[in-house]
């Protein structure tokens, strides 16, 4: 009981010590984050605690989350502009049923196109490929729904959709004490 306590200590602190990245040896990118009954169920866990839907999905945020699955990773219309021009969240449900597995893991890890914010792209990068083809897997069970969004527009461009405005500001100094 005692040596299996002390062993029990042993591996728990080794486990603490040694960096994610070099637990596990060759396997560590094929190892998934999630655990999970299936990849679906995986991947909307994934979806869920990364966020994808604050950007992806219209009206996500004000409705504090309560937009039905069925509606969600839509795209977004509204652009996200700042000093990089304006982008905007794609269609997921789109782009992922018109791109084979394999290629989505691609551009993942080296995307062929310049990525602009906010989308946070080291994060999705940070992902094993385990959970990458989990997140794949549910994007497409829900099914294709509306249509393509806009394109990314340069600075200075003409941009005719509402947008999200992410430009730094200096705090106005506040007035001195009478």
């Amino acid at each position: 009981m005692r040596l299996r306590l002390i062993l029990g200590l042993a591996v728990l602190w080794c486990a603490l010590l040694v960096p994610v990245g070099l637990r596990s040896g060759a396997g560590a990118d094929t190892e998934p984050h999630v655990a999970a009954g299936d990849a679906i169920a995986a991947g909307r866990y994934l979806v869920n605690y990364g966020g994808c839907n604050e950007c992806h999905t219209p009206g996500f945020a004000q409705a504090k989350g309560q937009i039905p699955e069925a509606q969600r990773l839509a795209g977004n219309p509204v652009g996200f502009q700042g000093p990089w021009g304006t982008s905007y969240a794609i269609n997921l449900r789109l782009f992922f049923t018109r791109v084979p597995e394999a290629r989505w893991m691609a551009v993942v890890r080296k995307p062929p196109f310049e990525v602009h914010p906010p989308m946070p792209w080291s994060n999705l990068q940070a992902l094993s490929d385990a959970d990458l083809h989990a997140i794949y897997a549910y994007v497409n069970s829900l099914g294709t729904v509306g249509g393509p969004i806009h394109d990314f527009i340069p600075p200075g461009g003409t941009v005719t959709s509402p947008v999200i405005r992410m430009f730094p500001a200096t705090p106005e100094p506040s007035p001195a004490p009478r």
